[in-house]
């Protein structure tokens, strides 16, 4: 049987260890005849799993002791409007970067609650997507919080250089890249991040908020959606996503394991050079992002021809290797290599790249 590599952008594939354990104790976790989705999360078992995985992720992360992580439901979009109610009373504006179809759609959300302000967005310099430099001169300090997206799974964007707010609220969406490298976590005053890329299944997001923020929320904010209440609570003031928590814990352990975040960034920037070098190798494909702003995470290319697609799409898939197809606004490939996608995934793919190229130039 052909080996099959998973390149789909979210849901994306989870570590195969993670996957073999979740299948041991799918009937039976920890002895109990039971499978963990089974149980009641206010449990002393349940509650020890949560702890464990909260606890795991400050370790993974550094996350100062000043900051609640939460473990909420809705995934990335959810936040989306969960952050401007949770920040309404900071200020009756936002400020956003702009860079691709995520932060667009943040922004979306976030107008309904508040005044949005694009201060910066993505150009085309020499036919390629270049993201400013924004500086705390650009923000208005009047400002509930300025919000950007680190990593545009779409657009294959990815920001590097943490953005200067001055004194106002730094929000990422860490949606597709969070746990990929380290970060400073004490820069932020909100990250958020929807599971389904790095930390685990959907319709798990993980929220980690600095505690000064937590009682800014306008009154008509839900009860379950309103950060304080969920801090206060653990997360659990309604039934949180059991499997998806648990499954995340296994993530977080495997993390560890792999040597932690530093260490799986090295195997991160090892199977992203691969892959742009196959690209920027060819002369048969082109991926449209400024070196500097390449994401590791979700590489795009375009064939010669977009007549190609489909030849390419059937062709890959035939040899094991899944879900190229790039995202419907903008067409061509997305090759996604989260943390779980092995480096043997990306050789597979580039050896099938130069292979097609050859036949097809």
């Amino acid at each position: 049987m052909t080996k099959i590599y998973n390149f789909c952008a979210g849901p994306a594939m989870l570590p195969a260890a993670v996957m073999q354990q979740a299948q041991a104790e799918f009937l039976d976790w920890q002895s109990m005849g039971r499978s963990v989705m089974e149980i009641s999360h206010r449990s002393k078992e349940y509650i020890a799993l949560a702890e464990t995985a909260e606890q795991d992720l400050r370790d993974l992360l550094c996350v100062p002791d000043n900051y609640k992580v939460l473990f909420a439901q809705g995934g990335g979009r959810g936040q989306f409007s969960s952050v401007p109610m949770n920040l309404r009373e900071r200020g009756d504006s936002a400020d956003f970067l702009l860079t691709g179809s995520w932060s667009e759609g943040a922004i979306t959300e976030a107008s309904k609650f508040l005044k949005t302000n694009v201060v910066g967005k993505v150009v085309m310099q020499d036919g390629l997507c270049t993201v400013p430099s924004i500086t705390a001169a650009q923000i208005d300090q009047n400002s509930a919080y300025f919000h950007y997206c680190s990593n545009e799974t779409v657009d294959g964007i990815e920001i590097n250089e943490i953005p200067d707010c001055g004194d106002v609220p730094l929000v990422a969406d860490m949606s597709s890249n969070i746990l990929s490298k380290p970060i400073d976590v004490s820069k932020f005053g909100i990250i958020y991040a929807g599971a389904q890329k790095n930390i685990g299944p959907s319709g798990l997001s993980v929220v980690i908020v600095r505690d000064d923020l937590l009682n800014f929320a306008m009154p008509e904010t839900p009860t379950f959606l309103h950060y304080q209440t969920m801090a206060n609570y653990g997360s659990m003031y309604n039934t949180p996503p059991t499997y998806s928590w648990y499954l995340a814990g296994l993530v977080f352990k495997w993390l560890k394991e792999q040597g932690g975040v530093a260490s799986i960034a090295q195997k991160n920037a090892e199977k992203a050079v691969l892959l742009y070098e196959c690209i920027d190798e060819s002369g048969f494909y082109v991926n449209k992002v400024h070196p500097d702003f390449r994401s590791k995470m979700n590489v795009t290319f375009h064939l010669p021809n977009p007549d190609l697609d489909a030849i390419f799409i059937t062709e890959s898939e035939q040899a094991g290797l899944t879900a190229l197809k790039g995202h419907r606004n903008v067409g061509g490939m997305r090759a996604s290599i989260y943390n779980a996608m092995p480096i043997e995934g990306v050789v597979a793919l580039t050896e099938f790249m130069r292979d097609f190229a050859r036949r097809h130039k």
